[in-house]
């Protein structure tokens, strides 16, 4: 099912930061900080969507977000990030495109050149959070895992706990574009 019309944010709680444009989510230059989050809460999906990063770009994808609180501890937070930029070169693993912000990182080098548009699918269910970047599985993680070993940040994420919660943007005031964003909803897991 389409998680955004392509034409407005219903559905969606607004941000001034995004606009709906010409079938895209975009994350308007200068004013695209914060978040835009889904009004419903999901708990088990598989996401699928396109983004066109320009040079240096920064965002994120939260899942199973609250409201409150930075989504990287709360929730969780998937990198969106031009990996080429000099300005990243020395980030730790945890931080480059399609990496568990703070938890797990993602293998690198599958992200199209700057200004192309990649496809991505996230699947969410129980303790499995998988990333599948143009073709290729660049995150497999099982969160059972992770809890119980310190995190790769040393940070306390509660959000370890979350089930459920929002999908949303975490813009950094880079203009990222997204389109095409379609969901299917998981059944619960045992």
């Amino acid at each position: 099912m389409p998680l955004f019309n392509g034409k407005d944010f219903d559905g969606w709680i607004a941000n001034p930061g995004y606009v709906a444009e010409e079938g895209k989510i975009v994350c308007a230059p200068s004013k695209g900080k914060g978040n835009l989050f889904t009004k419903k809460e999901y708990a088990n999906f598989v996401l699928r969507f396109e983004f066109k990063l320009p040079p240096g770009a920064n965002n994120g994808l939260g899942i199973r977000a609250p409201m409150k609180g930075t989504t990287s501890r709360t929730g969780y937070e998937l990198q969106i990030l031009d990996d080429t930029a000099e300005k990243y070169a020395k980030l730790k693993p945890y931080q480059y495109h399609g990496s568990l912000y703070g938890l797990a990182p993602a293998k690198r080098g599958h992200l199209k050149p700057v200004g192309e548009w990649n496809e991505q699918e996230v699947t969410v269910d129980g303790d499995l959070i998988k990333v599948v970047l143009n073709g290729t599985e660049i995150l497999n993680v099982n969160l059972e895992e992770i809890r119980n070993n310190p995190t790769m940040d040393g940070n306390e994420h509660p959000g370890l706990k979350q089930t459920t919660g929002h999908i949303g943007f975490l813009g950094h005031g880079s203009p990222v574009e997204f389109r095409n964003l379609q969901i299917k909803v998981l059944p619960d897991s045992k």
